[in-house]
């Protein structure tokens, strides 16, 4: 009797065990209602789980455990606390294969002193112990894999799938197990094998990914400081062209003397040169904004120099939602594609860039056009080039535009590569 008495304790525990354990598993807060509803639905499993035992009997009670358990577990999960069916399922799963350690201490205790009630005793014992060591050390590295991807939740639940099914097989629905057949014996070893190795090789690519996300994110970073150190340029040159108004004075004053003694060629190769520096380090007004003054105005140097017609039509409010660091990426880096891209054509004639900005309800409109000797290849929406070390211009530009909630597009149509953004 009293075997039978601490039989269905352990039952029980074994029920409340699992439930604790597939509720942290799959993310449950610990709020006061939520405590009560667990507590409630631990009740009403041991309350259906005891009238089975008494009108079925102990056997038929294991066997029908997933209908009367599992399941109706794994619905509650998935409609009543909206966590994804994986995870409610291998949340599951997983808390029975939790059962299987205390199981185990279980069984080596009644064995080695000869009592099923110390079977019993120290299984209850052990489920205890697990849920502490569950609770602090486990529970939040499954589940930082469980929620990081459903392909990486179902190979997490691939070994408590297969070892639920083949307990159930084996050993309650049959005794293959206990009976010793070979192909029984052999199944989870090689279950755990393959296993094994399908998670080093997605381990390993996942961390192959990480690598070049990490790479990618310094080269992001790096351009970002580049952006800032090229602004910073910019208006120092800038500031260099207020100061040499500021010394205007001077010029006239030594102008002035040279008129004086009639020195007519020297007046005008001087007015040439300052006339040359000044324009050299003057930028050229396009909007109200003044970043976006700094950074055409350097482009449009540079597009000269490179025999290219640069088209601007630039209408913008001295503020923008864009931090200047921000502005300055984008532009610099649509900019100087587009002008890679023109240098690239033999004919200097085709060699044009059209720049068109504007706001429009806040938001920062462009369009940015440019021809091409080559067809762009894309991936993913985006183009790539096939040159060490380039094509991460294009991913910090979509970063800064989706960072601000915009969209963006990047199409060529009638011999033009064409960039458009929102932001």
């Amino acid at each position: 009797m009293m075997t039978t008495v601490i039989g269905l304790t352990r039952f029980g525990f074994s029920l409340i065990f699992g439930v604790m354990v597939s509720v942290l598993l799959a993310g449950i807060e610990s709020t006061r209602k939520n405590r009560l509803i667990i507590s409630f639905i631990c009740a009403f499993f041991l309350m259906v789980q005891f009238m089975s035992w008494l009108t079925l009997g102990l056997d038929m009670t294991a066997k029908l455990y997933p209908l009367i358990v599992h399941i109706p577990m794994i619905v509650i999960l998935s409609i009543y606390y909206k966590c994804p069916w994986h995870i409610s399922a291998i949340s599951v799963l997983t808390a029975y294969l939790c059962c299987q350690v205390p199981r185990w201490i279980g069984f080596l205790a009644g064995a080695a002193l000869g009592s099923k009630i110390a079977d019993h005793t120290f299984y209850i014992g052990a489920v205890f112990l697990a849920y502490h060591i569950l609770k602090k050390y486990v529970v939040a590295s499954i589940r930082q894999l469980m929620v990081k991807s459903p392909k990486s939740c179902l190979l997490l639940g691939g070994v408590p799938f297969f070892y639920y099914i083949f307990d159930y097989i084996t050993t309650i629905y049959t005794n293959v197990l206990y009976s010793g057949a070979e192909w029984a014996v052999q199944f989870m070893p090689s279950i755990i094998s393959i296993f094994y190795f399908v998670f080093v090789i997605l381990y390993y690519i996942e961390t192959q990914k990480q690598a070049d996300f990490q790479r990618e994110r310094d080269m992001l970073n790096t351009q970002f400081r580049q952006a800032q150190i090229e602004l910073e340029s910019l208006r120092k040159i800038q500031q260099n062209a207020a100061a040499y108004r500021h010394d205007m004075r001077h010029h006239l004053a030594l102008l002035q003397g040279l008129a004086s003694k009639g020195l007519i060629n020297e007046i005008n190769e001087y007015l040439q040169t300052a006339q040359a520096d000044i324009d050299s380090i003057t930028p050229v007004r396009f909007c109200e904004n003044e970043t976006v003054n700094l950074i055409i105005s350097s482009f449009a140097s540079k597009a000269k120099q490179s025999d290219i017609m640069l088209l601007i039509d630039v209408k913008l409010p001295d503020l923008l939602t864009l931090s200047d660091t921000e502005l300055c990426s984008l532009l610099s880096n649509a900019l100087e594609n587009a002008i890679h891209a023109c240098q690239k054509i033999k004919d200097i004639n085709k060699r044009y860039i059209k720049l068109r900005m504007y706001s429009k309800n806040n938001k920062l409109c462009i369009d940015i056009r440019n021809s091409y000797q080559f067809e762009p290849i894309f991936h993913q929406g985006l183009p790539v080039s096939n040159v060490q070390g380039h094509g991460y211009g294009t991913k910090s530009m979509a970063h800064i535009v989706e960072k601000h909630g915009g969209v963006y597009k990047f199409s060529f149509k009638d011999g033009m590569f064409i960039f458009q953004a929102t932001a």
